[in-house]
């Protein structure tokens, strides 16, 4: 029906022009991020998804962050340890010399001159050890074990959830070992005193220095436990990035190949569109040609 007042081929036009428009917008602007879904308008289901995936990939991000500083802080108090297994044989070293008949009293003195300073230095390895600022095994003043980061259970955030915990408790083997050392050394305890140990004493020093060893070996081996399975949590923590970073991608990265085609489509329809439009605009001349 030829009318002047409704072009109904000039509507349909306009209506499909405006969609393909819309649809063109669409198309250029995941093409300019990169991104498929540039708001919940795009998939609203698809981005809770990938927002809820992001929250779990940077979580265990920073737990990956936090293994590691875990396991440096454990090879820090590890390391003292080993330095306090070397001060240990060298103490058993002398101890086992001065036992022994051909040394003299002046020996044994000379012996215990070196089997007190590092009694003293068995003291200051464990209240200065410290890592970030922390001191491990004691508050700096104390000898017992007590007030340091390690006198009590320390727990690691390793994952993303309030339960991904893993949990460090060398409490008692840090009591049982400064026990020992103040049983090897007076000088431990009272750095002002002069020890007895080799000058008064007996051999059964030599297994008092045993116990203490033995004593540093039990926590070094809780430490190396717990160093291991944080290397094994960090291993687990890259592989579950690397899958939920990747099933994120595939929610939220465009897909070049499609999108350019479909840009492409949408552009034809525009230039297709308009051109309609401006044909339907002139049905209406054919009214006027009617009547004359």
């Amino acid at each position: 029906m030829l009318s002047l007042h409704t072009n109904a081929a000039a509507l349909s036009s306009q209506n499909a022009l405006a969609a393909t428009q819309k649809a063109l917008s669409t198309s250029l602007t995941r093409l300019g991020t990169g991104y498929r879904v540039n708001s919940a308008m795009d998939d609203a289901a698809g981005l809770q998804i990938a927002t809820r995936l992001l929250a779990q990939t940077r979580g265990m991000t920073v737990a990956q962050k936090n293994t590691q500083n875990g396991i440096s802080m454990m090879q820090t108090a590890e390391g003292a340890f080993q330095e306090l297994t070397n001060v240990l044989l060298r103490m058993k070293d002398l101890a086992t010399e001065a036992f022994n008949a051909s040394s003299t009293a002046a020996d044994r003195a000379a012996l215990q001159a070196e089997y007190d300073a590092l009694g003293i230095e068995l003291n200051n390895i464990i209240r200065s050890s410290a890592f970030g600022g922390q001191r491990l095994f004691s508050d700096g003043t104390t000898t017992d074990g007590s007030g340091g980061l390690l006198s009590a259970a320390i727990t690691f955030q390793i994952g993303a959830s309030t339960t991904e915990t893993m949990a460090v408790n060398t409490s008692a083997s840090l009591t049982a070992l400064t026990t020992a050392l103040d049983q090897v050394a007076g000088t431990y305890t009272n750095t002002g005193v002069t020890g007895t140990e080799l000058t008064g004493g007996t051999n059964a020093i030599i297994d008092t220095i045993n116990n203490a060893i033995a004593a540093v070996g039990a926590i070094r081996a809780q430490l190396g436990a717990a160093s291991n399975r944080l290397e094994h949590v960090y291993n687990n923590l890259g592989n579950m990035i690397t899958n939920t970073t990747a099933s994120r991608g595939r929610i939220m990265d465009v897909d070049y190949a499609q999108e350019t085609a479909n840009s492409t489509a949408k552009q034809l329809l525009m230039q297709a569109g308009t051109a309609a439009l401006k044909q339907s605009s002139s049905l209406s001349q054919l009214v006027v040609a009617l009547m004359n």
